[in-house]
């Protein structure tokens, strides 16, 4: 795993600047992409406070009454996002029914709601799952207001089991925000697969929010670039580790609303990962397993990508210039305590 200057040649250059412009379209070709929620559940199952904690701002109305809500509300959030509040298919106004379907249909993702403090999954919230399961299987269940019940994983695995175990199931509690950032993880799973989730995240309002999903994107890179820093041969992962960082920069500027030039990234990937902390942490670990250059491998390429993300995060919330001095500090300080951890 050779990390000197030598290897930055011309080839690099080209191989860089490839995989820049690939994950710079992959992100401008989402940002003007819609997306469709479609909400299904009681009017006392939380609807609305649950999306206004996920995107972190106002977005529905909350407080409404048991049986009020007999059409299909709208929310439309930021011109790219709308949620789609809709009666049950089985709802006493069945004029709506088949308008209701098409939402169901249409959606990327279905947001199921259980009240756990209620009776959860009745029959007739059995009759509907099946029916919207039928037209699309984007569903996350959302097992609301945990903190007024009990044996949260009893309540759990009764529903695994009627829904035929094969849904996401989150509990949550849209009251205090238990469990908010899982549901907000699953969405961001299935909106990934259909190229949308960066749309969704760029638009969350509020510093939790937005670090909720740069730590699971950090998270993933990092085991990504573990898994390569693994390969048994010398060299054969500068590449691919590079796209990993390179994505992972490029997709947290976007999240922060920070601009990133070709020219900086290619500065801060060279000059903080590629030079010294690279060679560093190499030889460091090489003293922890001595001779095992597959462990030492797979150890930096995750420790130093995590470590890569987390500094650039900060650096974006606080506002501090990204220069390759300050962000080579906060990595050689993120990698110093987790040598300290281990």
């Amino acid at each position: 795993m050779d990390y000197s200057s030598e290897h930055i040649d011309e080839e690099f250059d080209r191989e860089f600047s490839r995989i820049y412009e690939e994950q710079t379209e992959a992100i401008n070709a989402q940002l003007d992409q819609d997306i469709l929620f479609a909400l299904i559940g009681d009017v006392n199952t939380g609807k609305s406070s649950t999306i206004n904690q996920l995107m972190g701002a106002d977005v529905a109305k909350v407080g409404a009454s048991p049986g009020a809500t007999s059409a299909i509300d709208l929310y439309t959030f930021k011109q790219h996002i709308t949620f789609a509040d809709t009666p049950g298919l089985d709802d006493i106004i069945q004029d709506h029914s088949k308008e209701t379907l098409g939402y169901y249909e249409n959606a990327d993702v279905i947001l199921f709601f259980l009240n756990a403090a209620g009776t959860v999954f009745s029959e007739g919230e059995k009759s509907i799952f099946e029916k919207i399961a039928a037209v699309n299987q984007d569903i996350i269940i959302v097992l609301n207001k945990i903190d007024a019940a009990e044996d949260i994983d009893s309540l759990k695995a009764y529903v695994k089991n009627h829904t035929g175990g094969t849904f996401p199931i989150v509990a949550i509690s849209s009251k205090n925000g238990t469990n908010i950032d899982q549901l907000r993880h699953a969405i961001l799973d299935i909106l990934e697969k259909k190229q949308k989730d960066i749309q969704l995240a760029k638009e969350l309002e509020g510093k939790k929010a937005k670090a909720s999903v740069a730590g699971k994107w950090i998270l993933g890179a990092s085991v990504a670039a573990a898994g390569v820093g693994a390969t048994p041969i010398p060299g054969a992962d500068i590449i691919p580790i590079t796209s990993i960082q390179v994505g992972l920069m490029v997709k947290l500027a976007s999240l922060y609303d920070q601009p990133m030039t070709k020219k900086q990234a290619k500065k801060l990937v060279v000059t903080t990962l590629v030079g010294n902390f690279g060679q560093t942490m190499y030889r460091q670990v090489t003293k922890f397993f001595p001779g095992a250059a597959f462990i030492a491998g797979t150890t930096i390429a995750g420790a130093v990508t995590a470590a890569f993300g987390y500094s650039i995060k900060y650096a974006f919330e606080h506002g501090i210039d990204l220069s390759t001095e300050n962000l080579g500090g906060m990595i050689e300080e993120y990698l110093g305590q987790w040598q300290k951890r281990d």
